[in-house]
């Protein structure tokens, strides 16, 4: 797939559980999970933006595109 989410990279940076940020942005950890380890086929925005806004960061560092050819 050549959209990569980085989201445990940010989470680590950020010193912030599984478990935690789910209950701050009001998911399930098993939703989160799934989002975390990129077996997520969509992302509403208002995840993206509850998830940007808990860890300070933007999109971008949570969302990758790689080309498949590389």
């Amino acid at each position: 797939m050549p959209i990569i989410v980085n989201l445990d990279v940010m989470m680590a940076k950020r010193k912030i559980s599984l478990g935690d940020l789910a209950e701050k942005i009001d998911l399930t950890p098993a939703n989160l999970s799934i989002l975390k380890t990129g077996k997520a086929k969509a992302i509403r925005f208002s995840t993206l933006e509850a998830i940007c806004r808990e860890l300070e960061c933007q999109p971008g560092d949570i969302l990758e595109f790689r080309d498949e050819d590389e």
